[in-house]
């Protein structure tokens, strides 16, 4: 990774230590630039969160089992309308650049040769130690960049939250519905695409 300046890598920013964490927080300029001047690796498992350093939790089998799923069902029904993007960042305001399990964006491949995406069409985080901070954090996050759909795959209860009608101002969802194994769930972005909860679901 190269240097990073606003939503792209061609520029340079000023080294910042990790123990000299900003008053406000890490922007995502400030976050990227510890890629660039070491203090970070490109596989370090953390994101940026609101403004913090999160270090996210060694994946179990199911978690991997899960994405792994995703990826294939929701590559199958979305085809050429999106570009699909497994635990990559997205760029959800100048202080959170989480790694969602999967992202679906818009435009092409090579739209995102020199940048990471800032608007998504739906967002997945499987989640099982993680839900707490996948329903309040990234939920809040995930509305306030405005991304239409955001499912969480509830791999304690067996079932996928869907989040809709994102309000950036509030930074929350204005509708909340549970599906379980028997359901289907409309890709809201997408006509006619759908995917089968239970095909999403480790056993």
């Amino acid at each position: 990774m190269g240097s990073f300046t606003g939503l792209d890598y061609r520029g340079t920013v000023k080294s910042m230590s990790m123990t000299e964490q900003p008053e406000r927080g890490y922007s995502v300029a400030s976050y990227f630039g510890l890629v660039s001047c070491g203090e970070l690796a490109e596989d370090d498992r953390v994101e940026l969160l609101d403004g913090v350093i999160v270090a996210e939790p060694p994946q179990d089998s199911a978690h991997a089992s899960a994405v792994v799923r995703l990826d294939l069902v929701v590559r199958a029904a979305v085809a050429h309308r999106g570009v699909i993007r497994a635990q990559m960042p997205f760029i959800a305001g100048g202080f959170s650049a989480p790694e969602p399990d999967l992202a679906v964006v818009p435009g092409t491949v090579s739209d995102y040769d020199t940048r990471h995406p800032t608007a998504a069409l739906l967002i997945v985080e499987v989640a099982g130690a993680s839900l707490p901070q996948d329903r309040l954090s990234k939920q809040r996050i995930y509305a306030a960049a405005g991304c239409p759909d955001y499912w969480i795959v509830n791999l304690r209860d067996r079932c996928v939250e869907v989040y809709r009608q994102p309000d950036a101002i509030a930074c929350a969802y204005g509708s909340r519905r549970i599906r379980f194994a028997g359901d289907e769930i409309d890709l809201v972005a997408f006509a006619g695409a759908r995917v089968r909860v239970a095909d999403l679901l480790p056993a």
